[in-house]
């Protein structure tokens, strides 16, 4: 699981004429749309935009890389038991260290079974809710890539934070059994260990080698897992072959048998003929070609060739004459059946009802009409092979044609194919087919075709459309529900932009073909009956959860002993799909009436990537619905994929995967390029990926942490349009966990050698201006908090917490705090430290969900000074910040008046970067209205502080006589202005030192860019129809925006006045 949908493909057995993968196919190139040929205008398009990407990658042009020093390491050296809690008495560290952080953590949360449902019961904040979901469980051969980091970032953050809200929660990890994968892997192994080949084993001793495999490998996910912090409750922790897990697959079989929404049935399955079995859609990857192009296939010494158009003829029989046809397989044209033409295309309307005999089988190809017909592309008729193309399969039963396989499981060419081609290999065979075409003068030639060639993700191979009788769910009516489910509220899709697609695809699904020819999996518990002294040629199947029940169904099914027949156990395995499916209940228990069945299902939410709403979240609806009676959940959260910084999706074919680990500890260019060396990517390819690689890490991948990269990833906006996450942004997040790290190296300076508890949240009441506006900016960041999560708009969480630990908490509070340890009284301090406290204390809390590691480690620092009682060791499972434990913390007025107080700053430090005053704090004057007077005498000393002067002198022209401190006095003539607002200036008298020329050069800038500005809005005004079509509203916006610039305009002017003035006095 976990993987990306590559290539859209058929499932069509019976007599259903509709799609199961995509409700978009690729237009056909080929009269009929087929996997192997495709429009050559999207495809055109596509090759266009691969080669744009390529050509930035490895072009001479400069690309910005990830430019940083290597950072110093700290590591915990202390001697830690496994699952001990770490030691947070030792001095604290000078530099934040990923390494020395996220030692240790972990095993003791884990060890203290924190993650566990059982634990909600001793939370003395517990409410009686309940919060569920499943791990989307990957592939136990696989190994974690950035999509899964994401992945995981989401959920566990919304899983904190609701274990932190008091909810009785449950999150279950879980591993899939990936039938495919895990054999071609344990396969490979055995080739190069021993020699040896699957078919060299037993069933039995293979699969016990897979388990081998598995025991010494399959923990690696896990590992993964816990190295990005995820809060999962291992002790559930779910494997898709485990025993229990394997009887709710035969179970789940059986009912859908029983129910008849499975059968069995001939039907067209894409087919790797490397591994001999069918596959899913998902393991189908799309290779776009542009035309004439050699591959290696597995198999084949040579390469082979793809990308071509053949054409050839066949005779009209018993008239002269011939029709043409084009196709990119002509190996297959020895299971041609027919040949097709439009009805109304005028070139074949004499030949409407003819046969044309075949030159190889002798057969009579019947000439039909079809209105699906592509007139205009090829010659007009298409060659018509029911047994090896999906479209052609379609075509047959609107026709009653016979289906001819030529093309056996092994890839080689069948016996009716005659003895000159019989056991050739497919490709071979290509050329053989040529040549005899060319040999009977019926050979037209070949010319190059851009098409989408369908190859197995698994083993290379060219995938083959193959006829094989095989076990299909119906899923029609599942899909009816599933519909319906969305259109009447019972299951709400989130981006709801995704109910469109969902509808779409559910309304033209095909049914599913659960069969595959493996030997790892679960398998099929459906059984071949074998009736004494039976000439019926007709298969007889029986099914049950064991061949005890099944014999005595059989008995029962046919009239006779249960012993008098022979039973044969079907040898293929089930879909993986199939069984993943079944994982929001079946992890649970299911079809057992388990205590955690009952507690936990349906799942609260599911939270996937987009790219899996049809191979797995649909089957899960579907499935859940059918077996439970139930929708497996109430939510489905689709987050968007993750693509590399050149826009292209993150994927093993390119070489541009990125190992989370490699981000959380580092990696340096060279072990990159031997990951990409390692892969199985084409020469070009490869080039590209490596050259990606040097441009974008010429000194490889600093170590960011886990901390940073999941906070990185939640810091995006997973509800719309593609990712493009890079490392300078993760980068970032490091650099934010240090501003995080220094916060708290200061806070216990602060709160100094003393460990006395400062005052409960509940008993601090501030009363300084700056207190109150950093506690009423903390109430109102909760409250922004609060709103996001509950829309799962995780980016505005982790933007809202960025911006007030930065910008409102170390940039102007700890900077304020500054002077107020130095100048003010002891209460003063007591009070600004009581109020920093619980800004940190609390803030970490907030941020716990995103950034466990960093949070836990700083929050046990401050405990020594925390009152009242530590019941709850551990940071993830205190109560989550709420506003209304801050009400008496909100300060509305405080927070808007001080937006006038920051504006005011940044001028005044602009005003004195501008004059290149360093050190000196000069005396300034702001010349403004009464209001704005009272703000600025309110937070008087942040003022100073923060703008780094020694005194405001202000000045209110419209009068403020009760205001003993404003001065009436006007500021110095020739005064350098900074404009805050249209009645706020700011004056500086400037003596010397100033860059004149630099200055007049800003204002004048300044002044070419407000100018347009002006002219556009007088242009509106002055208009005709503006007092008549223009709201008086929006009148009164232009204005005062008119006013506003106007009055910006005359400052500049009256500036460059006096500055020019200056000039000249120089």
């Amino acid at each position: 699981m976990w993987r990306a949908v590559r290539f859209p493909s058929l499932w069509l057995p019976g007599r259903k004429a509709v799609r199961l993968s995509s409700s978009n196919p690729p237009k056909p190139s080929h009269p009929f749309p087929s996997p192997s040929n495709s429009s050559p205008r999207p495809q055109a398009e596509k090759q266009r935009r691969r080669r744009a990407r390529e050509e930035a990658i490895m072009s001479s042009q400069h690309i910005k890389s990830v430019n940083w020093s290597e950072k110093q390491k700290i590591v915990y050296t202390v001697q830690t038991s496994p699952g001990a809690k770490k030691d947070t008495s030792l001095p604290f560290p000078s530099s934040y260290s990923p390494e020395y952080v996220e030692s240790s953590w972990y095993q003791w949360w884990e060890k203290k079974g924190f993650f566990s449902p059982e634990r909600h019961e001793q939370l003395s904040h517990s409410v009686d809710q309940t919060f569920s979901l499943c791990i989307p469980p990957p592939n136990v051969t696989g190994s974690l890539h950035l999509g899964h980091a994401l992945t995981v970032a989401i959920q566990d953050a919304l899983v904190r934070w609701r274990r932190m809200q008091g909810y009785r929660v449950l999150w279950v990890p879980g591993c899939d059994h990936a039938g495919i994968a895990t054999q071609t892997v344990v396969e490979r192994r055995l080739l190069r260990e021993e020699g040896k080949c699957r078919q060299d084993f037993t069933r039995d001793g293979f699969i016990q080698e897979v388990w081998k495999w598995k025991n010494e490998k399959g923990d690696e996910i896990y590992h993964q897992l816990r190295m990005l912090g995820a809060s999962l409750d291992w002790s559930r922790a779910c494997f898709t072959m485990d025993p229990s897990y394997s009887r709710a697959v035969t179970a789940a079989f059986v009912r859908l048998c029983d129910s008849g929404l499975i059968y069995r049935s001939e039907g067209l399955v894409n087919w790797s003929c490397a591994l001999e079995s069918a596959i899913s859609d998902i393991e189908v990857d799309s290779k776009e070609l542009s035309g004439q192009t050699m591959l290696f296939v597995p198999g084949y010494e040579n390469k082979v060739e793809f990308g071509t158009m053949y054409t050839f003829a066949y005779p009209l029989e018993g008239h002269d004459g011939e029709v043409a046809v084009s196709t990119t397989r002509p190996e297959t044209m020895l299971g041609d059946v027919a040949v097709a033409v439009h009805p109304d295309d005028p070139q074949y309307q004499a030949v409407h009802g003819k046969q044309c005999r075949h030159p190889f089988t002798n057969r009579l190809l019947p000439i039909i009409t079809d209105p699906t017909v592509d007139m205009e592309l090829g010659t007009g008729a298409v060659k018509v092979t029911p047994a090896h193309d999906h479209t052609d399969f379609l075509l047959s039963q609107r026709h009653s044609l016979q289906r001819v396989t030529v093309i056996g499981g092994d890839g080689t060419m069948m016996p009716c194919c005659g003895q000159w081609l019989e056991g050739v290999k497919r490709f071979d065979a290509r050329q053989l087919v040529v040549d005899a075409l060319v040999e009977k003068k019926l050979f037209r030639g070949k010319k190059t075709h851009a098409m989408t060639l369908p190859i197995c993700s698994r083993s290379g191979d060219i995938v083959e459309p193959l006829l094989k009788k095989q076990w299909f769910v119906r899923c029609n009516e599942m899909a009816n529900k599933a519909i319906q489910a969305v259109e009447d509220g019972q299951l709400e899709i989130i981006p709801h932009y995704y109910t469109k697609t969902w509808k779409n695809w559910l309304s033209n699904i095909s049914d599913w073909c659960v069969s595959r020819q493996l030997w790892w999996g679960h398998q099929i518990p459906a059984y071949q009956v074998e009736l004494p002294n039976s000439t019926d040629k007709q298969e007889l199947w029986v099914w049950g959860q064991s061949e005890d029940e099944a014999r005595q169904r059989a008995a029962v099914k046919y009239g006779v002993k249960p012993e008098a027949f022979t039973l044969t156990q079907d040898p293929d395995v089930l879909d993986t799909w199939f069984s993943s499916g079944l994982f929001p209940f079946a992890m649970l228990g299911w079809p057992e009436q388990t205590s955690d069945l009952q507690d936990f299902y349906p799942n609260s939410i599911l939270e996937t990537g987009s790219d899996l709403i049809f191979f797995w979240v649909a089957r899960m609806v579907m499935l859940g619905t059918e077996l439970t009676g139930q929708l497996p959940f109430k939510q489905v959260i689709f987050h968007s994929l993750i693509r590399d910084k050149y826009g292209r999706k993150m994927s093993k074919s390119l070489g541009n995967v990125i190992d989370p680990l490699d981000v959380i500890h580092g990696v340096s260019l060279e072990r990159l390029q031997e990951k990409v060396k390692e892969g199985n990517l084409e020469p070009r390819e490869q080039l590209v990926a490596m050259e990606a690689q040097t441009k974008d890490f010429p000194n490889g991948i600093p170590q960011c942490g886990t901390d940073a990269l999941r906070f990185a990833l939640c810091s995006h906006k997973i509800q719309g349009e593609d990712i493009s996450l890079s490392i300078p942004q993760v980068l970032g997040s490091r650099h934010f966990c240090n501003k995080m790290w220094q916060t708290l190296r200061f806070t216990l300076g602060v709160l100094g050698d003393n460990t006395a508890p400062v005052g409960t949240l509940e008993e601090c009441f501030p009363l300084s201006s700056m207190d109150r506006w950093i506690c009423s900016r903390l109430h109102s960041t909760v409250v922004q908090c609060e709103h996001a999560f509950k829309a799962y708009e995780l980016h505005t969480v982790t933007s809202t917490l960025y911006s007030f630990w930065v910008h409102s908490l170390c940039d102007v509070y700890m900077e304020h705090i500054k002077s107020v340890d130095k100048q003010d009284s002891g209460s003063a301090r007591q009070m600004a430290s009581t109020v920093l406290y619980h800004c940190v204390s609390m803030s970490l809390a907030l941020l716990s969900p995103f950034m466990p590691f960093i949070t836990e480690e700083l929050w046990q620092r401050l405990q020594p000074f925390r009152s009242g009682s530590t019941d709850q060791a551990s940071l993830c499972l205190q109560p989550y910040p709420h506003s209304s434990q801050l009400a008496h913390w909100h300060f509305p007025e405080e927070e808007k008046d001080f937006l006038l107080v920051q504006e005011v700053i940044r001028v005044a430090r602009s005003l004195r970067a501008q004059c290149g005053m360093t050190k000196e704090k000069p005396v300034m004057w702001a010349v403004c209205s009464p209001h704005q007077a009272q703000v600025l005498l309110h937070f008087g000393s942040a003022v100073w502080t923060l703008s780094r002067i020694s005194s405001l002198q202000i000045y209110c022209p419209d009068g403020a006589d009760n205001l003993l401190p404003v001065y009436s006095t006007p500021p110095p003539e020739g005064s350098l202005i900074g404009v805050v607002d249209h009645t706020c200036q700011l004056h500086l008298h400037v003596q010397s030192g100033m860059n004149i020329d630099k200055r007049i050069l800003q204002l004048s800038q300044s002044r070419a860019k407000l100018v347009p500005k002006l002219e556009e809005i007088l242009c509106r005004v002055q208009s005709s129809d503006y007092l008549t079509k223009v709201p008086a509203h929006i009148r009164q916006q232009m204005d005062s925006k008119m006013s506003a610039l106007q009055q910006k305009l005359q400052t500049i002017e009256d500036q460059l006045k006096v500055l020019q003035e200056m000039q000249r006095e120089e």
